[in-house]
């Protein structure tokens, strides 16, 4: 299926775009959440320490989220973490001044994690109902591209409103905007929980999700790593603005490699897909541990972001496979995979970065991916 032929879908082409104004928080709240607590406490520990707890929210809350929608649909549960979401970081805000304890803040960064709408779970469920079959490579596809235009126009936003208002008055229209399109988005919605037969099942009914977990857990410690790597690297030249141009690399291949895998059809199985695009993801990143301009080190990251959303959308396609009863919270289980692994690759990056220079965090991810590669090789057996 072609992605002018999914958009022409009734009802996709708007939950496209409100699923975009819906997700513009997930890279914006960790952000405006240390630019707000750190003005209010002068304390950049404290800062971290609130969007860790935002990090950690979001991961414990997904996997509930999921297996919710699998019982009463993506409406209702889409439509309360919307509401929970912005009215945390609200209060988060009126909490955020000089003087008040430092707890409010730290828990409320928790709750708003919590409360992060699902809303690539539910594209994902929803538009792969909707397509079935081949079509699903190019519906889960058209998720994460959905998904990257958001969290690299959502800090743009940020930023621009930063500079002409403030960090709390930015960050609580990001909100706003992002709980409105939420709620637009949950009514667009058209597949209801009794249009399937998810919520019946378990998740890891069947012991090969366990192993695309450790896959994923793998994907998230390889982006982790680039997460510090690359402003490490920055800072290291002198140039700390070059971060941004650095992640727009990364992401623009992302993008362009999401589009690319979407749009053809593939005669080979996910399982041999997924070693082969962590393979090659590992193999795309090594060179830079070696490489030295700027230039050629945002060209490397591109060709390395072509592999990097693909992967995830295999994997998409075989949770289909080995959670047909318990979609949303399979998907869940995904995300918060991601999550972990990112914590994970970034503390390994940190700690490598460290105690052997700036290159290593790159090999620490080419690392991550090889042994997700091999990983993912032990889906090939069968079961």
């Amino acid at each position: 299926m072609s992605y002018r032929a999914m958009l022409r879908l009734p009802g996709v082409a708007a939950q496209a775009v409100l699923g975009f104004l819906a997700q513009l928080t997930q890279q914006v709240a960790p952000v405006g959440i240390v630019l707000v607590v750190q003005g209010a406490s002068g304390s950049l520990a404290l800062a971290g320490v609130a969007a860790a707890a935002f990090s950690v929210g979001a991961g414990m809350g997904r996997p509930v989220q999921g297996r919710l929608m699998d019982r009463h649909g993506g409406r209702v549960v889409l439509a309360a973490t919307a509401l929970l979401h912005v009215a945390a970081l609200l209060a988060l805000l009126a909490c955020a001044r000089p003087g008040l304890p430092w707890w409010p803040m730290v828990a409320l960064a928790w709750v708003a994690g919590i409360g992060l709408p699902p809303v690539s779970v539910s594209m994902r469920v929803e538009w792969g109902l909707r397509v079935g079959g081949e079509g699903r490579t190019t519906a889960y596809s058209l998720v994460y591209l959905v998904q990257e235009l958001a969290m690299l126009t959502g800090p743009l936003m940020f930023g621009l409103l930063i500079a002409v208002a403030s960090a709390s008055l930015a960050l609580g229209l990001v909100a706003a905007a992002a709980g409105a399109g939420t709620l637009a988005f949950a009514r667009a919605l058209q597949v209801g929980p009794d249009a399937h037969t998810t919520g019946r099942g378990r998740a890891f009914a069947d012991r090969r999700m366990l192993v695309l977990m450790a896959v994923v857990l793998l994907h998230g410690g390889t982006f982790g790593a680039l997460q510090v790597g690359l402003p490490a690297l920055a800072a290291a030249r002198d140039l700390p603005a070059a971060t941004g141009i650095l992640v727009a690399a990364l992401s623009l291949g992302g993008i362009a490699g999401a589009a690319a895998y979407g749009a053809r059809s593939w005669a080979s199985s996910p399982q041999v897909r997924l070693v082969a695009l962590m393979a090659l993801l590992g193999l795309a990143l090594a060179p830079l541990v070696l490489v030295g301009p700027l230039p050629a080190f945002c060209a490397v990251l591109f060709a390395g972001g072509l592999a990097l959303n693909p992967a995830l959308t295999t994997s998409s396609l075989l949770v289909d496979e080995y959670a047909p009863t318990a979609q949303a919270e399979a998907f869940g289980w995904i995300s918060t995979g991601l999550g972990m692994g990112g914590a994970a690759g970034s503390a390994v990056a940190g700690v490598v970065g460290e105690h052997f220079g700036h290159g290593a965090p790159f090999l620490a991810a080419a690392t991550f991916a090889l042994v997700g590669a091999a990983a993912a090789a032990l889906l090939l057996r069968r079961p």
